[in-house]
């Protein structure tokens, strides 16, 4: 009986984490930059895997299955000791997704990841024996509430994220102040180059700062815009780019930048949140189109 019960409580755990990352999935697969995984198919493909194999793990556990359970052991490690290098190169506080958006790197988590470690490879030891019909039902009982407990996590993360996407919808775009940064129109050919592109891509550049909380918050939804169509994305720390924050007047972070052709400034601003940031380039397609149209206005016969 106290297998059984351990046994879904891990499985829950397991499953719990998975679901929490389907339920944000942006954010939690640009956390797995904490890790070292660039942006691309290559990190999607990490993301996708790990949910695989936290599911496929649960159900071996909750099955009873020893592997199942040393193969989560050794899960709950690796995590732990990526926790541990992660918070060795000053990565305290970044996103690592574990159980949804708001898990971050810490001690702490560190320490869950060794207790479950501990607690998944000890599960094969306790003392099997045959449950009664009681005790099956008693197990299923708390199966259900479990599950209960999980649903209703994923509701109140999913009103969360509701809440979040209505507060971005209604906030202002990015704060655009003349004389802070490089002027608009201005040639920032310096920064361009470090950006390659396509002619026709614009250039996303964001200035941050190893001191900015609120740049390490905002570091999923930075890199949720890298590998967008069209647009390259590059950042640039205060300290090891100091040369082009100078050159540049960058007055703070973050701050954002939008190039187009020739390293044309076509829109700046401060920014506290995605949808801020995606204002500064929504703002530079417009201010593009709009050159464009004039450039075609001003030709022969038009």
């Amino acid at each position: 009986m106290v297998e059984i019960i351990v046994s879904v409580a891990l499985a829950a755990v397991l499953g719990g984490a998975a679901v929490a990352k389907l339920a944000s999935p942006r954010s939690s697969e640009a956390a797995l930059a904490t890790f070292g995984f660039g942006a691309g198919a290559l990190r999607w493909a990490a993301w996708g895997g790990l949910i695989a194999l936290e599911l496929g793990l649960a159900v071996a556990v909750v099955l009873g299955s020893d592997p199942g359970a040393y193969g989560a052991a050794a899960l709950m490690a690796m995590f732990a000791a990526l926790m541990g290098s992660a918070l060795m190169r000053g990565r305290a506080g970044a996103p690592c997704a574990c159980f949804g958006s708001r898990s971050r790197v810490s001690r702490l988590a560190v320490a869950r990841n060794l207790a479950l470690a501990a607690t998944f490879a000890a599960l094969p030891a306790i003392p099997d024996s045959d449950p009664s019909r009681e005790q099956w039902l008693a197990a299923g009982v708390i199966a259900a509430l479990i599950a209960v407990g999980v649903l209703a996590v994923m509701v109140v993360a999913l009103a969360r994220e509701v809440g979040m996407l209505r507060l971005q919808l209604g906030s202002q775009g990015a704060l655009e102040i003349a004389g802070e940064g490089p002027d608009l129109g201005a040639s920032a050919l310096e920064l361009s180059e470090r950006l390659p592109r396509e002619e026709s891509d614009l250039a996303l550049a964001v200035f941050t700062s190893e001191g900015c909380h609120l740049c390490r918050t905002l570091e999923p939804a930075i890199e949720s815009l890298r590998g967008e169509p069209g647009l390259v994305l590059g950042t640039f720390d205060e300290v090891a780019d100091a040369e082009i924050w100078s050159g540049l007047k960058i007055p703070g972070s973050p701050y954002a930048l939008a190039l187009g052709a020739a390293g044309t400034v076509l829109a700046k601003g401060t920014f506290n949140n995605l949808a801020q940031l995606e204002s500064v380039v929504a703002t530079a397609e417009r201010r593009r189109s709009e050159g464009a149209l004039r450039v075609f206005e001003g030709l022969p016969g038009a």
